[in-house]
């Protein structure tokens, strides 16, 4: 739009006065201030240009940005659904080694209340069972007039003597 209006400006002359003669300081005639270079239109295209460069830079970035959360998202869930699985299984894990704790400390208590028991029993008959003032040799002589007492029994019953 800009580019035919500043065209038809160019070529309108209703405002531009009309002399007989230019001045002789114009070699030429005027036209415009930086026409060489394309001016204000030149300038708003350059503009353009880098609205649309940054415009498709910017999308590409953004569908980059999308693929990778996508991506991050995918294995957010995955890495979430296997952290819950894992926490059940331990949760169950957990419960089944309690109740494995409080069965094996119910056992503990009752193999101790026997053991203390049969320590007191043992207690008891260690006296009658271990001479504690008796020596060996009288042992070894005691039980050779036991034998030999036994020997005499024997006879007697199977009708020997």
């Amino acid at each position: 739009m800009l580019k035919d209006f500043y065209e038809k400006a160019g070529e309108a002359t209703a405002f531009a006065q009309q002399q007989p003669e230019s001045p002789e300081i114009f070699d030429e005639p005027y036209k415009g201030m930086g026409s060489e270079n394309g001016g204000v239109v030149g300038m708003i295209e350059v503009i353009q240009s880098d609205f649309a460069r940054l415009e498709s830079d910017t999308t590409a970035a953004e569908e980059q940005a999308q693929r990778e959360y996508d991506e991050f998202m995918g294995d957010s869930s995955t890495d979430k659904a296997q952290k819950s699985a894992d926490l059940d299984h331990k949760n169950s894990q957990k419960q089944n080694d309690e109740k494995s704790l409080a069965e094996k400390k119910t056992d503990l208590t009752s193999t101790q209340t026997e053991l203390d028991a049969a320590m007191e029993y043992y207690e008891k008959l260690k006296p009658s069972c271990v001479d504690a003032g008796v020596s060996y040799e009288d042992r070894v002589a005691r039980r050779k007039e036991e034998i030999e007492s036994l020997n005499e029994a024997l006879k007697i019953l199977t009708g020997e003597e």
